[in-house]
Order: structure tokens, then sequence, then C-alpha cells
């Protein structure tokens, strides 16, 4: 079994910051990319940064210079640095990663619970 847990969410006014973790734990033998992804009402899933397993990261253009993945593969955690926060990144946020349990030889696609960022005066 394996589980992914986000934290980190909450109300914040425009301009100011957030930083969203997610920990994945349970029967892990490696983690691939990690990603972070949001969900506005009435929208579908999009996909806004990207953590490689060998450090590379890429990020939707609506984020980029404003928002920052890293991750600490000692402690399975992703981290999403969120600054300069605008009224549109309101969402539930996703984490997901691709995730080798022992004794398997693939990667399945694993989903948190999200956490809820509302950005409003």
């Amino acid at each position: 079994q394996v589980h992914l847990v986000e934290s980190g969410g909450g109300l914040v006014q425009p301009g100011e910051s957030l930083r969203l973790s997610c920990v994945a734990s349970g029967t892990i033998s490696s983690i691939g990319a990690m990603d972070w992804y949001v969900q506005a009402p009435g929208n579908q899933r999009e996909l806004v940064a990207v953590s490689t397993s060998i450090g590379g990261t890429n990020y939707a253009d609506s984020v980029k210079g404003r928002f920052t993945i890293s991750r600490d593969n000692a402690k399975n955690t992703v981290y999403l640095q969120m600054n300069s926060l605008k009224p549109e990144d309101t969402a539930v946020y996703y984490c997901h990663a691709n995730i080798r349990s022992f004794g398997s030889n693939r990667y399945i696609g694993y989903w948190g619970q999200g956490t809820q960022v509302t950005v409003s005066s």
C-alpha cells in the first residue's frame, strides 16, 4: 500500500505565499516523477509543476516565476512553494507520484486527497 498526503493549503490574500507539502508513505522501493496538479471548480485537473527523479523541473506557463517545486528524496516528500498568489490560483491542489513498490518492476501513479488553496481579499 502506498499513500500520498498533502498539507499546507489554506486561505490567503492576493500577493501572499503558501508552501504545500506531499509525503509518500508505504511499501515504496523508488519514486519517479512527483507532480502537482490543480483543479478549480468546473475545470479539469491540470498539471502545474513537475519534479523528475534526477532533479529536473517544469512548470505551466501560468505559474512560472511564482511557483517552485522541490523534493526531499530522503523524506519521500515533494513541496510546492507558491509566491505572489492570485485569486485565479484558487483551486484544490493534488499531489501525484510515480512509485514502484517493493516486489514490483513497474511504476504506478498515485494521487493524494488534495488540499484547498483559496486566494481572496
